[in-house]
Formats: C-alpha cells, sequence, structure tokens
C-alpha cells in the first residue's frame, strides 16, 4: 500500500518535507478493522507531531480525521462487516490516515453520514469527538435539556477554527446561548452562519466585548486557543460555578486559586485519551459519531469542509501544513484519499 509521512521532525518550510512510500498492507484481527481510507483532513494535532513527536529516522505517517471503506475484519469485531462506509479520527498511537489502508479499532468508528462524500466526511470526526466530549463529559452540559440550557451561555474562543465550528452547532442543537470570536470579516461570517447568537473580538479585551453585549459572565467557557493567552481572563468573566474547558496546552504556571472563590471548575479535553488508555467506555466515540452522522444527515449539522486540497500527494499535504499552521483556515481543510 502507498503511504505518505516524514523521517524526522522538521520545520513547514524544509524542501521535501513529506515522502511516499510503498508499504506492507496491514492485517485486521481482534477488534481492528482494515478500512481504505478515501477522505482525509488535516488537524493542528499533524503539525504538533510532526514537528515534536515524530521519531528520528522511523518512518511516521501522521493523520487523524477519515472516512472510508471497510476491507476486511478482525475475529472479534460485531459492529462491522467490509463494504460498510465509515468515518473515524483514529488512535494517535498508531500510524494515521495517510495511507492507502490503516487499522483502527471499531469502537471509536461509526458508520459515516449518507449525504456526505469521503473527503467532507473526513472533515468532521477529530472536531466533533473533541467538542463533544468538551462541552457533555468535560462542561457537563445536559444535551437533552435543551429548555433548562436556553438561560445558559456559553463562549467559545476559536469559533471560526474545525473545533470551534462543530462546537457552535452542539451548542446550539443543546439550546445553549452561543457566544464565538471572531476577528475577521469572512470568520465573522462564518460563525453567525452556524449558528453563533453574538460574536466578540478575541483581539481585544474579552470582558470589555462581553460588556459591550451586556454580559457580565457565561455559563461555560470553551477556549480552543491559547490557554496561556486566555486563562486570567477567563476566570475574570466565568460565572459562579461555572465550567471552563480548554484543548490546549499550556507552557505557563496559572494561579487556580482564582477560580475558588466561585467554586469555578477547569478541565482538559483530549479526544485520544479514551484509544490511548483503552478506557472501559471507549466505545462512546462510536455512539456518539453515529449519533452525530445522523444530525448531518438531518440537516441539523452543517459539514465543517471549507477547503478541498484535492488528491493526497506529499506536495499537497505539505501545502495544506504551512496553511494550516498560518492561522488562516476556516473550518477544515480536506483531500481525497491514497485509497480513494
Amino acid at each position: 500500500m502507498k503511504s505518505v509521512g516524514i523521517y524526522k521532525p522538521e520545520p513547514v518550510e524544509t524542501p521535501g518535507l513529506f515522502t511516499q512510500i510503498d508499504a506492507d498492507t496491514p492485517t485486521a484481527t481482534g477488534r481492528d478493522i482494515l478500512v481504505r481510507v478515501k477522505g482525509v483532513a488535516v488537524n493542528p494535532v499533524d503539525f504538533k507531531v510532526r514537528k515534536g513527536r515524530a521519531e528520528e529516522g522511523k518512518f511516521t505517517v501522521l493523520g487523524w480525521d477519515a472516512a472510508g471503506v471497510v476491507e476486511a475484519v478482525g475475529e472479534d469485531v460485531s459492529l462491522f462487516r467490509p463494504g460498510d462506509e465509515v468515518w473515524y479520527a483514529g488512535d494517535i498511537t498508531r500510524p494515521g490516515s495517510n495511507s492507502e489502508f490503516q487499522l483502527v479499532d471499531e469502537r471509536i468508528v461509526a458508520l459515516k453520514p449518507k449525504s456526505l462524500n469521503f473527503a467532507d466526511a473526513a472533515a468532521l470526526p477529530l472536531t466533533t469527538i473533541t467538542a463533544w466530549e468538551a462541552m457533555f463529559d468535560r462542561l457537563l452540559i445536559d444535551r437533552t435539556a435543551t429548555d433548562a440550557n436556553a438561560d445558559k451561555t456559553i463562549l467559545i474562543i476559536g469559533g471560526a477554527g474545525g473545533v470551534g465550528s462543530i462546537a457552535i452547532q452542539l451548542a446550539k442543537s443543546a439550546g445553549l446561548n452561543v457566544i464565538a470570536t471572531a476577528s475577521r470579516p469572512e470568520t465573522i461570517a462564518w460563525v453567525k452562519n452556524l449558528g453563533a447568537d453574538g460574536v466578540i473580538n478575541h483581539h481585544k479585551p474579552l470582558a470589555e466585548e462581553l460588556a459591550a453585549q451586556k454580559i457580565e459572565n457565561v455559563d461555560y467557557i470553551f477556549c480552543t486557543s491559547e490557554t496561556d493567552q486566555y486563562f486570567d481572563v477567563m476566570t475574570e468573566i466565568i460565572a459562579p460555578q461555572g465550567r471552563i474547558v480548554t484543548i490546549t496546552e499550556a507552557s505557563e504556571d496559572h494561579d487556580v486559586d482564582l477560580l475558588k472563590s466561585k467554586s469555578a471548575s477547569f478541565s482538559y479535553e483530549f479526544m485520544f485519551t479514551r484509544s490511548m488508555f483503552e478506557t472501559p467506555d471507549m466505545i462512546e466515540q462510536h455512539k456518539l459519531l453515529s449519533t452525530v452522522a445522523q444530525l448531518v444527515d438531518e440537516g441539523v449539522i452543517k459539514n465543517t469542509a471549507n477547503e478541498s486540497f484535492g488528491p493526497l500527494t506529499p506536495e499537497s499535504l505539505q501545502k495544506a501544513h504551512a496553511f494550516l499552521e498560518s492561522g488562516k483556515a476556516i473550518g477544515k481543510i480536506t483531500f481525497d484519499g491514497l485509497g480513494a
């Protein structure tokens, strides 16, 4: 099978950053399914692994968003059969989706939305799992309590990114009042189109931006951007007994005691936790992806693919990484897979 990957951590400007090789097609055993990858997408985790976690001298295949067709199943698989069209985000401890074929545990896979082609479907799994777990598992929002949630407000920092784009929609489907941050005319239009009730500029003081909209504090904060940059202001604007979740690492020391008087909580979301540690509830990712596939087909959730880079090649993948690192991407960047 064909695979595109790297041999060592390097910056995106490096000539010939990615290489395509021929490798043996893996065999599905146990609860693994073998998927012919027909659509992929890129995420910040791709370039973070490329720059810092790839092992020197070892061919590393990135890619943690995919859609494709089940080619074969392991002896313990019960959820899928060959020919099923699926979508998933994979497992960061295993080879990624920038290959013709990929092995993935059935418990983190679901049937893809029927209404989306493979490339568009690949735009959603990682960001969907991240946003779902952040809001419903970490912030403990009850997605079915739409009437009660109508009195609650969530601030999504970084609304036009991949995670923010799906988070806005999931929050609206749960009945919340959604305030998203965006700064450019095109990103403001994007988040409003996805359903944001209000938009504030993250390049300006957030407390002042909220006050201008007659909002003193918010019940929930979902930070998809720089934790270091926003930690102090998040403690200022979170409501008493409110909840904050972030998906980005902090490199500075922060005073969590700022949250004590409000009895507010702070937590992290990392969507690979369940697969990395094979937690007993690992199958929850299969369930949530199945639910969102239905919501997509019903028109409740819009696809967030916004840039197509065509067939996956070493050259197109390098261009996509550069564009994503520039911070100018809106929504998600997708490709046709090597197995398309």
